[in-house]
């Protein structure tokens, strides 16, 4: 049963108060899209005044920013630790697939549906503020271990080499709307990544497990 609206009011608070507001615009927005959610359909979902919203977002394209924002951030990353390179950007890009997928699908739908073009955002800042810290900075533990272990020479790799698989997989997902597929995620670490690094830059390649 769903509780009174005035008891839900007072019982949440400051950050509280703003992430359950921000989950409430994300479920809106996977319910109904971007074209038919609005403010005042946000409010009735989460049992309060219109003006709760208005006092922390100035309209629905920087609620809904914000949302994605904070789905994003409330679904961390793990950085595995398997003991070798490939293992390690097997288990984190394919956790990446499974933490992110729903909200690249959702975000992009919603980035082609009107949100670009409302924000005025281009589509750089579009993707960064969906996609946020998910490339080789957030990987760099991964990378770092795999050059103390001598499989590759961090000081020769360029960021543009490191940052190739998880650009692929975040292509994927945003131009397809779906996450790619295990044989895909080994296709890129197996077939580009792995071959690249160990042939351009001296280091050992991993063979592929039986």
């Amino acid at each position: 049963m769903m509780g009174n609206p005035e008891t839900v009011r007072r019982r949440r608070r400051g950050q509280q108060l703003q992430a359950a507001l921000l989950e409430t615009a994300w479920d809106e927005l996977v319910e109904v899209g971007f074209a038919k959610l609005t403010m005042e359909s946000v409010a009735a979902r989460a049992h309060t005044g219109i003006a709760v919203l208005y006092r922390r977002w100035p309209n629905k394209d920087e609620l809904l920013l914000a949302a994605i924002e904070h789905r994003r951030n409330s679904h961390p990353l793990d950085i595995p630790d398997t003991g070798s390179l490939r293992g390690d950007l097997l288990a984190t890009l394919t956790g990446m697939v499974d933490a992110r997928a729903d909200l690249f699908a959702v975000a992009a739908a919603a980035a082609f549906s009107g949100l670009l073009a409302s924000t005025g955002l281009t589509i750089a800042q579009m993707r960064e503020r969906i996609i946020g810290d998910t490339g080789p900075s957030h990987a760099l533990a991964i990378y770092r271990r795999a050059h103390d272990r001598g499989q590759i020479d961090l000081d020769h790799i360029t960021a543009s080499v490191l940052a190739m698989p998880f650009d692929l997989v975040r292509h994927d997902m945003l131009m397809d709307f779906s996450p790619p597929t295990p044989a895909r995620i080994r296709s890129i670490i197996d077939e580009l990544f792995l071959p690249l690094v160990s042939g351009r830059y001296g280091a050992h390649a991993e063979p592929e497990p039986t």
